[in-house]
């Protein structure tokens, strides 16, 4: 996927994702303050104005860089910091990436998981949007066709979700639920899930 496709690819999901923002909220609400739904459309919608700006020219890390430093000035949540150090650490390994194979975007999903369990120091398990993410990562792993490594990872994503569901929270204010929170699907995983949805939606019109 060349660089102007992929720009249109993510403003396009993104756009998406917007929809979602209701959900979230309410996801959050009952495991956390609740800022979810707006933090995912007021990140979306900023990431879309600012690759909106770039020029033609720009490059995949370009893309990336800029997505990630217009989705924290968007909010100053913790989820925000977290996913905008996630998409920083995936633009290094687009290094010298001009068109975005199905192996860089797993590089990139490993590159953000790892990210996401160094800065918000939780690991697989613990009830988050790492569950997803590192699903995601995993599905991806070996696929040579891009419909269906799509469709793998909307698989590993929803599956990620309907796990968390079993586990205790066992990192931010969900965490102070402790039990309570057994029976409940992660907002962060749930967000993920839609973010890859939006993903193949989008694609409809880019095809």
């Amino acid at each position: 996927m060349e660089a102007e496709q992929l720009n249109d690819r993510i403003r396009g999901s993104l756009a998406v994702l917007i929809d979602s923002a209701d959900e979230l909220r309410d996801l959050d609400q009952a495991l956390g303050d609740g800022d979810l739904g707006i933090t995912i459309s007021a990140g979306s919608a900023a990431v879309i104005a600012a690759l909106e700006q770039l020029p033609a020219e720009a490059t995949p890390v370009d893309i990336a860089r800029a997505s990630a430093k217009a989705f924290a000035n968007a909010n100053p949540s913790t989820m925000a910091a977290l996913v905008a150090g996630a998409l920083l650490a995936g633009s290094r390994v687009w290094a010298d990436v001009a068109d975005v194979t199905i192996a860089d975007a797993q590089a990139f999903a490993a590159a953000a998981a790892t990210s996401i369990a160094q800065r918000g120091k939780t690991q697989i398990g613990d009830k988050t949007i790492l569950d997803g993410l590192a699903a995601v990562a995993d599905a991806l792993v070996d696929q040579t066709d891009a419909d269906e490594a799509l469709d793998a990872a909307i698989t590993a994503a929803a599956a990620a979700v309907e796990n968390t569901k079993h586990l205790q929270s066992r990192r931010g204010r969900a965490s102070w639920l402790q039990e309570r929170s057994i029976g409940m699907a992660d907002p962060g995983a749930t967000a993920l899930q839609r973010f890859v949805e939006s993903w193949k939606i989008a694609g409809v019109d880019v095809k």
